[in-house]
């Protein structure tokens, strides 16, 4: 199979819905990553995507929508907080997990009873979203496991000859993928945290919580289970208040002939030599912007990569670390 990158224009939309039409796949930017999506009404073109990204079939996916999108035909919507945080936040990168109308291929929820759903801002997202003008499944365009997309080359590295057609919108503005909240209960809860923290959401729908998985149960959110976004290269990850430990065994790896690198924010990036950091910048917002590029970049510029945690805590920081842990393997 021949992978084409195109523009977003009248052509490759056409195209892109003949395909999704058809059962096939479409690489398309959001505003968070790059999305692998296929009609989400059909088992076959479901199917397809968990074996175009070699995803284990009990990781849930996200359907996406554009913004007039009559949510009524997917799922019940019976919380008031949950449009309050639909009209604060959405487009945007929040993903809701509502009651499903078993609308959609059951293979997009695992076989639950509920679904995801998220409306993306990107221009590029919503001018595809409407142009197809159905539900479209979708999880980050890449090989399962390995580092989310945040331009269409990345895609391309991962998915060339096994989809027909990559979208390009450019990079990626907000860099790791959208918070997932449950708004099935009589609270918001966060399932997977990202770019809307927790705090932004409990000003809005008054409090929210923060779900943690008990051991054996089904996931109900992608990114709750299994190591994510791992770049092909060994990876250290040190804790923030070991800047030193990270500096002395970068030394000695450097030393015993090992390619190595350092990922790290702006102010520890002078511990290490001179053009061996890799900079995720000084704050939460370019820390999540920056996260999957660098990581990529690692991929291309050494074997080991020795990662420091930023020590900034809360807000989006929860969500960049998240994926920082997972990426170097402190969580499963």
């Amino acid at each position: 199979m021949i992978t084409r990158i195109c523009p977003i224009d009248g052509s490759s939309l056409a195209e892109a819905k003949r395909i999704l039409e058809t059962g096939g796949t479409v690489a398309f930017p959001t505003e968070t990553v790059y999305g692998l999506g296929a009609d989400a009404r059909s088992d076959e073109a479901v199917r397809g995507i968990y074996a175009v990204k070699g995803r284990p079939s009990d990781n849930p996916l996200i359907v996406h929508v554009h913004q007039d999108y009559d949510l009524n035909e997917l799922v019940f919507d019976d919380r008031p907080y949950a449009k309050l945080l639909r009209d604060a936040f959405l487009p945007g990168p929040l993903t809701l997990v509502y009651k499903s109308r078993a609308a959609v291929s059951s293979a997009v929820s695992c076989g639950l009873d509920t679904l995801a759903v998220r409306v993306p801002q990107h221009a590029g997202a919503q001018r595809f979203l409407r142009y197809v003008g159905l539900p479209v499944a979708a999880p980050s365009a890449n090989r399962s496991k390995h580092v989310s997309p945040v331009t269409a080359q990345h895609v391309y590295g991962d998915l060339a000859g096994r989809i027909p057609l990559i979208l390009d919108g450019g990079a990626c503005s907000g860099g790791i993928e959208s918070t997932v909240c449950d708004v099935t209960g009589s609270s918001p809860v966060i399932l997977r945290e990202g770019l809307v923290t927790r705090e932004q959401i409990a000003a809005v729908a008054g409090s929210c919580g923060v779900y943690k998985a008990k051991e054996g149960e089904q996931v109900r959110s992608p990114g709750m289970k299994y190591k994510h976004y791992a770049p092909q290269c060994k990876t250290v990850l040190f804790p923030a208040e070991e800047l030193a430990g990270a500096v002395s065994y970068f030394a000695e790896r450097e030393q015993a002939g090992s390619r190595i690198m350092a990922l790290c924010e702006h102010a520890a990036a002078s511990a290490f030599p001179a053009g061996k950091a890799l900079d995720l910048g000084t704050c939460g917002k370019e820390f999540a912007a920056n996260l999957y590029e660098r990581l990529h970049e690692a991929e291309e510029r050494c074997d080991e990569l020795v990662a420091v945690e930023p020590r900034e805590r809360g807000g989006v920081m929860a969500g960049v670390l998240n994926r920082l842990r997972k990426a170097c393997g402190a969580e499963k």
